[in-house]
């Protein structure tokens, strides 16, 4: 179990685990999961920490098939500018290993934004905790239980 996975099951959310053989060789592991759970890349979701000007962490679910948009996070965040963060703070403020950050679960609560094309799906996958372990639920939960906003903040 992750600390995403126990939130989960605390709260008793609608979700489902899917695990996978994780490569270390892998270049993408989002994309990783995808292949692997052979599912619609743009339903795997994966989450990027970035730093407001003035050193906030923001949390960022954007699918696996496109990149973060820093000033649509910025404007969302009602910040002047964005940068993805250090990795060394994204593990520590969240508790888990770069390619195994769920936005679930973190060790400190941190402003969380949703692309909007998650809407758009009956369930998402996320991240876990854990490097081959992806949590499929709705994208309404995942909003609820990180107080996450939907925003437009991915980029084709």
């Amino acid at each position: 179990m992750t600390p995403a996975l126990d939130l989960l099951k605390k709260v008793r959310a609608e979700h489902h685990i899917h695990s996978y053989e994780h490569d270390p060789k892998a270049a993408s592991y989002g994309l990783e999961a995808a292949e692997k759970l052979n599912l619609e890349p743009a339903r795997v979701f994966k989450t990027l920490l970035a730093s407001s000007e003035k050193g906030e962490l923001l949390v960022a679910v954007v699918p696996v098939v496109g990149s973060l948009d820093l000033k649509g996070l910025a404007h969302a965040a009602g910040v002047k500018k964005c940068e993805m963060a250090d990795p060394a703070a994204a593990q520590r403020s969240t508790g888990y290993l770069l390619g195994g950050i769920s936005p679930l679960g973190q060790k400190k609560r941190l402003r969380t934004f949703i692309d909007e094309t998650a809407e758009s799906f009956e369930t998402i996958f996320v991240s876990a905790g854990r490097r081959g372990l992806e949590v499929e639920l709705a994208a309404a939960l995942l909003a609820e239980h990180t107080q996450g906003k939907f925003a437009a903040i991915g980029r084709d």
